[in-house]
């Protein structure tokens, strides 16, 4: 039997990805809504998730696509009503928010699981398996898109806890953790914010690697025209690029692995898989990454940035 699942935050990326990932799943029903302006044709909507735990105990797990500042608290309450709870990236805005729903969540014996989608797309598996075993030399990230494309009139992304350019970096930096042989640790970090707001537009990283390869990140979120999401690695033997957000592998000018958008789908079906085996799934690598990158990075400030 399908699992009711609440979805909390009706925006463009639940809009786009959660509702058409759910209308396919075969794990889930969509059960019903919690969004202050906006709703689901044919799912019974609530203003707030307060008043959607109250009216439908019945819906055993919630789905959290609201921005990372405020899903903090919708998060907690909807673990202590009882429920698993399943978070669109970033988790949480700060990792100790993110600790305390993990504890919460593992004291009541329920589901948390903190989601990165990118990993889910269709070559990052083959990537990972490819680089296994392979002396690594070189691996450089381009993650260049256009914010008004994808954040059109949401001035939360540059607001404190939006995460600004990082929003869509930490894709990357979620691929790069999954398909790395072992952990890296950030070095240094270049942030450019426009001079009106808070967070950057812009970065650069540098990270150190225990085996000796040079390992880079350009993120920026003012390219016009085609957008740019690829990983470059080059090993002892071989060089492969990871495109598309993960979804095509070639490896010496040769495509070894591709396939359709299926990332929502996938972590709807990790989901379920958590809830079978009544464990969570919270790896928090990817956003340590950004934490260490506001610590350490130096800040430029550039022209005024408006939509």
């Amino acid at each position: 039997m399908a699992h009711r699942i609440a979805l909390v935050g009706i925006g463009k990326i639940a809009r786009d990805q959660h509702v058409p990932a759910l209308a396919g799943s075969a794990d889930f029903t969509l059960a019903a809504t919690a969004s202050r302006n906006a709703r689901v044709e044919g799912v019974e909507g609530f203003a707030d998730l307060a008043t959607l735990l109250e009216a439908r105990p019945d819906i055993p797990c919630v789905s959290l696509c609201t921005p990372p500042v405020p899903r903090f608290d919708d998060a907690r309450r909807a673990l202590l009503a009882g429920r698993h709870v399943m978070l669109e990236k970033p988790p949480g805005a700060t990792l100790a928010e993110v600790h305390d729903l993990e504890a919460l969540a593992a004291a009541r014996g329920l589901t948390l699981f903190a989601t990165w989608h990118s990993r889910h797309a269709a070559a990052v598996g083959a990537a990972r398996d490819w680089l296994a075993g392979r002396t690594i030399r070189r691996l450089s990230i381009a993650w260049k898109e256009d914010v008004r494309r994808w954040h059109p009139g949401q001035d939360w992304v540059f607001e404190p806890g939006g995460l600004g350019v990082f929003d869509p970096g930490i894709n990357a930096l979620s691929v790069l953790t999954a398909i790395f042989p072992r952990p890296l640790h950030l070095a240094a970090a270049e942030l450019t914010f426009p001079a009106n707001r808070q967070t950057p537009i812009a970065a650069t990283l540098a990270f150190r690697d225990p085996g000796g390869a040079e390992v880079g990140a350009v993120f920026d979120w003012r390219q016009e025209g085609p957008q740019t999401w690829d990983i470059r690695i080059e090993t002892d033997g071989s060089t492969a690029l990871l495109s598309d957000g993960g979804a095509r592998l070639s490896v010496d000018g040769t495509e070894v692995a591709a396939g359709p958008d299926r990332e929502y789908p996938g972590l709807y079906a990790r989901f379920a898989e958590l809830l079978a085996a009544g464990g969570s799934e919270v790896d928090l690598s990817p956003m340590v990454h950004v934490a260490d990158a506001f610590t350490l990075g130096r800040r430029h400030v550039t022209d005024a940035f408006d939509w």
